[in-house]
């Protein structure tokens, strides 16, 4: 069995249609979204509707539940004056031309879905399961991740909201990190290794160096000795879209041009 998850579109129709495009090669049974459907590009509408074209389950991004609820949007003491600013007519945007039916489409998001695959149990979330703006990074502290999985009851958990992918087996091995800009694919498990922590990245505003869209192909292997974390081969997959078209979408619209910035001023 195969399967897909995408995370974090932010509205980036370009990448997601590329990434959907990969993921076609891939033939997985089922894809998954962790939400952040909205904001940072034009396309809310046109994402939504392509993600219920093709029926894919979903989970409600923090984005998502903001522009559902029309909560407000207060300042992140993390972000600059400018990107401060930018957010909040980004979100604004959104809100006033979101169609009523995509509002109620993002309001009827669940929060979690939790998957039952090989004799273990998988579960997605945005953030964390605890919250879908908790950031979860490769170097977080065992002793969190250890208790969020002891509370959560699960073998795996897959989460996006932090833009940064990752694959961490608990807790034996050393951290690896990703390469820069290559496909990953992570070696097998040992026999101490029982727990897994995976970031997918983000689909449509990665904030790896090279700004490639990312997402997770995840294989459950079968017909083999193997058992527990070794029947699961999970690959962080990273895929060039045209980037020059999200750019001049932006550009051409009004969703801020720090946007575009951020996706044409690569970091060295």
């Amino acid at each position: 069995m195969k399967i897909a998850i995408i995370s974090d579109l932010h509205a980036n129709l370009p990448a997601l249609k590329a990434v959907l495009a990969d993921i076609s090669s891939f033939n997985p049974d089922q894809i998954y979204c962790l939400g952040d459907l909205t904001d940072a590009a034009p396309w809310h509408n046109e994402v939504i509707e392509l993600i219920k074209a093709k029926h894919i389950p979903t989970i409600m991004g923090n984005h998502d539940e903001r522009i559902a609820f029309d909560h407000p949007v207060y300042p992140l003491t993390k972000h600059n004056l400018r990107e401060q600013e930018a957010r909040l007519e980004a979100i604004n945007y959104t809100k006033q031309h979101i169609t009523a039916s995509n509002k109620a489409f993002l309001a009827a998001l669940p929060a979690t879905i939790k998957l039952e695959l090989a004799g273990m149990t998988i579960l997605l979330v945005h953030g964390s399961p605890d919250s879908n703006e908790e950031y979860l990074y490769e170097d977080a502290e065992e002793s969190r991740i250890s208790e969020m999985f002891r509370k959560a009851q699960v073998e795996v958990i897959i989460s996006g909201h932090t833009h940064v992918p990752f694959i961490r087996y608990l807790s034996e091995s050393p951290v690896q990190n990703l390469p820069e800009s290559t496909d990953q694919e992570w070696p097998g498990s040992t026999p101490q290794k029982t727990k897994l922590l995976i970031n997918t990245g983000s689909v449509g505003r990665s904030k790896e160096k090279d700004r490639k869209a990312c997402y997770l192909q995840l294989e459950i292997l079968s017909g083999s000795d193997a058992v527990g974390l070794h029947r699961l081969k999970p690959l962080i997959r990273k895929i060039a879209y045209p980037i020059e078209e999200t750019i001049r979408g932006i550009r051409s619209s009004p969703v801020p041009d720090f946007y575009a910035d951020f996706l044409e001023n690569t970091p060295d």
